[in-house]
């Protein structure tokens, strides 16, 4: 094994690696799972294993296979925990997401692929996404436009703001607050930093 710091939970391969060590020339720390942490930490290592398994089922009916698969780790769940009721997690045939639900009564758009994919971000809701100054892939001008016109509730927590800064989303925030969108600020005077214009126009 290599000599460093861990943070790994120990299944049966790693166990059988640190056997092979020889405790009078490595130390070796093994620390106990906080029981607070537990259900977290055991969720993403299943998390991991179960991704690997999927990711073997790929190929032919591939989605059938995978659901098939994902529907029997419920079953063990609900078998395990019958008083729970884990019936309303298996999964349908088909493999679809749901991506949006739009009243058509009084709806302001006409074409509503046409719209979804105008507030859509890229990145995806259901996971963290890094943005750096890079220049290259996902601005993170274009997915904050993006997620201003998708929400229902907008809540800035700023340092300082600047009416430059304001003026670049200001088509954005006109059209979510004039359909009843809220809208609030946090942020502090910083130093002078922050423009009167911008607290005024927001």
């Amino acid at each position: 094994m290599q000599q460093g710091l861990y943070e790994q939970i120990i299944n049966k391969l790693i166990s059988s690696k640190l056997e092979e060590l020889n405790r009078d020339q490595f130390y070796i720390n093994e620390v106990v799972v906080d029981k607070y942490e537990a259900a977290k930490i055991f969720s993403q290592y299943l998390s991991k294993v179960i991704e690997y398994a999927l990711d073997l089922k790929k190929g032919e009916n591939g989605i059938e296979n995978q659901i098939a698969l994902c529907n029997k780790v419920i079953q063990v769940l609900r078998d395990e925990i019958p008083a729970e009721n884990f019936n309303e997690n298996f999964l349908e045939n088909g493999g679809k997401i749901l991506s949006a639900v739009f009243s058509k009564k009084n709806f302001p758009h006409k074409d509503f692929e046409k719209y979804l994919k105008e507030i859509t971000p890229y990145t995806k809701l259901s996971q963290s996404f890094l943005f750096t100054g890079s220049g290259a892939g996902i601005s993170l001008e274009s997915e904050i436009k993006k997620e201003i016109l998708s929400s229902n509730k907008i809540f800035f927590l700023v340092s300082f703001i600047k009416w430059t800064g304001i003026r670049i989303f200001e088509k954005e925030l006109t059209e979510y607050t004039n359909k009843g969108g809220e809208l609030k600020v946090i942020t502090t005077s910083y130093m002078g930093a922050t423009d009167y214009k911008a607290i005024e126009h927001i």
